[in-house]
């Protein structure tokens, strides 16, 4: 999943960038409003997240921008403001969740997951799809009651897919999702490491969960179970 974090101050971002990096997220990181709204409109975005204090474009303008473009991916506020009016401003800019500083960033990852999870449709964080069971607490895989070892590619590739569990996503976007911006797009490696996924999820061959749709993608295509 691809993260946009807007801050400007450099320590912050970086260290957001950091830990969310080591979560498991492609990060992108802008120092500005106006650097966020390019970003914002020319990435492939799965969330956002905005501090209100920006030079150049402040927070709230930013997302009512964003909003008004019709970017429907969650926004989450930061802000060091922390009189109520600043947080119902800001969700009544279009942003879905808040965070005030200073902050731990244990809560900033619950929030994160909990709004990409909503964003996909799921209500808990263990996403199930027949056998195969992904718990975003653990970042752990199972398929039969059974323990599977991803690397963390694989894992991350394997959320994505059942995050949208029933979507079809091209080999271009998952690219641009789990990748950063200066990787190689004619690579074979998103082949190469939906093989590997298949054998370990699927060694028989017989639940057949990804199906690739020539042309147009990959689907993880085993039903949501309801939770």
């Amino acid at each position: 999943m691809r993260i946009l974090v807007v801050e400007d101050e450099a320590a912050l971002r970086d260290a957001l960038k950091r830990d969310l990096t080591a979560a498991g997220f492609t990060v992108d990181l802008a120092a500005d409003g106006e650097e966020g709204l390019y970003s914002g409109r020319e990435y492939p975005v799965d969330l956002a997240i905005v501090d209100l204090g920006l030079p150049k474009l402040p927070g709230l303008d930013l997302i009512r921008t964003l909003r008004a473009e019709r970017k429907a991916f969650p926004i989450l506020v930061l802000t060091a403001r922390d009189r109520w009016q600043d947080k119902v401003a800001g969700l009544d800019a279009g942003a879905d969740d808040y965070v005030a500083k200073p902050f731990r960033f244990e809560e900033v990852l619950a929030r994160v997951q909990a709004l990409l999870r909503r964003a996909g449709g799921w209500a808990s964080p263990v996403l199930a799809c027949g056998p195969v069971v992904l718990d975003l607490r653990s970042q752990t895989v199972a398929v039969g009651g059974e323990a599977v070892d991803l690397t963390t590619f694989e894992y991350r590739l394997l959320e994505h897919l059942m995050m949208r569990a029933g979507d079809v996503i091209s080999k271009g976007e998952l690219t641009e999702r789990l990748y950063e911006q200066d990787f190689e797009r004619d690579s074979n490696t998103i082949e190469v490491f939906m093989g590997r996924l298949r054998r370990k999820i699927d060694p028989d061959d017989t639940l057949r969960p990804i199906e690739t749709l020539r042309g147009r993608g990959y689907r993880f295509s085993l039903p949501r179970d309801p939770r």
